[in-house]
Order: structure tokens, then sequence, then C-alpha cells
């Protein structure tokens, strides 16, 4: 561990995560166990802004939680000599002392390259490089699981100290009155009381995307079961066409808020739903870290265990098969045998296990 003095005058410290929602959220631990060991430091952030709809920028997530105090833009064209001259004089003239590595790894190549840019920019240490490939890749449980990916990068903080990811607040988003307020409106709008289930149907690549046929079968068997109950779709703007002809398969009220509000919204609305069905995707990390019960739909595209939200609470519906952890973002000659063998049938039934669970009058 660092020595305590050491940490107490650290004044500034940039951490370096790239991602978009589920990136972030899985990196909340590590950020909370940064702000605890320089809690008197600026702590600014080198991250990608959006570079999509479906991207949100983790400045939007993390507003209000005290985590990061600032950004700084990780360019996209980072292999244009200008650009990266750019770069490196951007975190040269904040003078942080002390990095905090959060990149995913992208082997140790690059990792190397990456400490060579770093040390070039001025910053005496860095901390959380991944230079063991033990670090590099998540540990294999006793369960046949893989470890959570939260979990393996506090595992390369650990000079830092300790911290317990199952603390109530190792996800907290700290949501505002405001926003609680903002969530409680666009429920209202259309009259739906607290009955109501959430969901969202997109992915970022397509592996990861159970297809609409199977969307519209769910929603028209739980809207026929769960009769005065309410479905509320969250998700991007570019997912708001396909979710409204999705949605009409629900017999029942409905509301289609993709991209209707900010992400820390759409978590606080998420917060008051009984429970949230959808993919691996980002507002499943999101509907997780609002406390909601998640029954979440996995390709195999990961190894299981590395994206699955924390906590005993939710059903991860994954599939074992020879081709798991292929890493890849479309899978056109198995057809995506992984996720497609995840039937209607089972998904409404355990939809209505966690409902009866968490409801059981309903």
């Amino acid at each position: 561990m660092m020595p305590e003095i050491s940490q107490r005058r650290v004044k500034r410290v940039l951490v370096y995560r790239l991602g978009s929602m589920g990136d972030t959220i899985v990196a909340l631990p590590s950020l909370r166990l940064v702000a605890q060991a320089f809690p008197k430091a600026q702590r600014w952030m080198l991250t990608n802004f959006r570079v999509s709809e479906k991207a949100v920028p983790m400045a939007q997530l993390l507003e209000n939680t005290g985590l990061i105090h600032g950004y700084i833009q990780y360019p996209l064209k980072l292999s244009n000599p200008c650009v990266l001259a750019a770069l490196l004089r951007r975190i040269r003239s904040m003078r942080p002392e002390i990095m905090v590595y959060l990149a995913e790894p992208r082997g140790l190549i690059q990792i190397l390259r990456d400490v060579i840019f770093f040390k070039l920019c001025g910053i005496q240490k860095l901390i959380g490089v991944p230079y063991m490939g033990t670090l590099q890749r998540p540990a294999r449980m006793a369960n046949d699981s893989y470890e959570y990916v939260g979990s393996r990068l506090l595992r390369c903080l650990q000079s830092l100290g300790k911290f317990n990811i199952k603390d109530p607040s190792a996800f907290d988003l700290y949501l505002t009155p405001f926003e609680h307020a903002s969530a409680e409106t666009a429920l209202k709008s259309i009259g739906i009381n607290r009955s109501f289930i959430a969901a969202s149907i997109g992915a970022k690549v397509d592996v990861k995307d159970w297809g609409d046929e199977n969307w519209s079968l769910l929603f028209a068997k739980l809207g026929r079961e769960l009769k005065g109950w309410s479905l509320v779709m969250v998700g991007s703007a570019d997912e708001r066409k396909r979710t409204s002809q999705v949605l009409r398969s629900w017999p029942g009220n409905s509301l289609n808020l993709c991209g209707q509000l900010s992400v820390r919204e759409s978590a606080a609305v998420l917060s008051l739903a009984h429970t949230y069905v959808g993919h691996d995707s980002g507002p499943m990390h999101l509907a997780a870290a609002a406390g909601t019960t998640c029954v979440a739909i996995f390709s195999s595209r990961n190894m299981p265990g590395e994206w699955f939200p924390p906590g005993d609470r939710h059903t991860l519906l994954y599939r074992t098969v020879s081709c798991m952890g292929c890493r890849r973002e479309v899978c056109e000659d198995l057809n995506k045998r992984c996720i497609q063998s995840i039937s209607v049938d089972e998904v409404f039934g355990h939809v209505l296990r966690v409902l009866n669970t968490e409801c059981p009058s309903n």
C-alpha cells in the first residue's frame, strides 16, 4: 500500500477509463476506492466522449456523485501524431501526480505503450496497471463462473486498500430530488402507477440482441398475464422507433421513454420498477445500480460472470456453449446460437417468478 502521508499530499489524480454506461457502472466501486484513497485530491478522468447515440458519456452518469471533478477527452484518432501531441500537452498542463489505470486490457504491448505515454506526460506514479496476465483476465471461480469485471478492477487497485463490492453504497448514483421528480412526472404523464415493469431492447453489438420477434412474443404473453400492469421502456433515442414497434404487442398501458430522459432520470424511473428485463446492456447495469431486480438475457460473447451484475437477487440467463468468450460483435455463421437458445417461455417464467417474489399479492 502507498504510504498514508503520500496519499494525503497528492493534489491531482488522473483516472484512465474508456467506455460508456456499463463500463462506468462496473467501475463505480473502483472510483469510490480512489476517492477514499485520495479524498482531498482533484480527481479527473481521461475518457472518450459520446461516439454514438447509444454511448452515454461518463460525465453524465457520474454527475453529482463527487467521484470525479473533471474530464479530459480521449480522442478517437490517437494514431495521428498531432492529436497525440495535443493530448500529451493537455495532460502535462494538468500536472497529475498519479494515474489510476482502469482501462480494459488490450494485451501487454498496448499496456506498455500506455505506460510510456503517461510517463512522457510527466506522471510520477501509475497505479492499477495490469502487467501480469492474472490481472488482465477474470479469475475463474469455483462454480465454473468467472470474476466480475468490477472485482477484477478492484484487484488491480489492491495497493490502495480494500473496498467491499457488496457494500450497499458501492453502486449508489446519488440521484437528486430533481431527478426523482422528473421520473415521477414522466410516469404520471400517462397515469402510470407503481405497478410496472421496465425493459430495454437495445444492445451495442448485434450478438447481444435477442431479436424483435422474441421481444414481441414475450411482451404479448406478459401483457396477457399481468392485467393492470404497465410496461415502461428505456433506451437511447435511436432505439425509440424500434421500441415503439415492439410495444404494439403489449396489450396494456405502456410508455416509451427512449431518448426522452437523461441517463440519471432513467435510473430514477428504473428504481421505481418492480423488475427490469433486458439484454446485457447499459440499461441493465443501470437498473441493477438503481436497486431493481433484473432478468437479464446474455449472449455468450463474454465468459459467464464477467458482466453479471453483483448480488443474488438477479436472474441471469446465459448458455454455456463451446464458443463462449468469443468476443464477437456479429455471429452470422452460428446465428447467435447462444442467446437464441433462450426461449420466450423461459424468460416469461422468470419474470413472473421475480414478480411473485417481489410483490406476491399481484
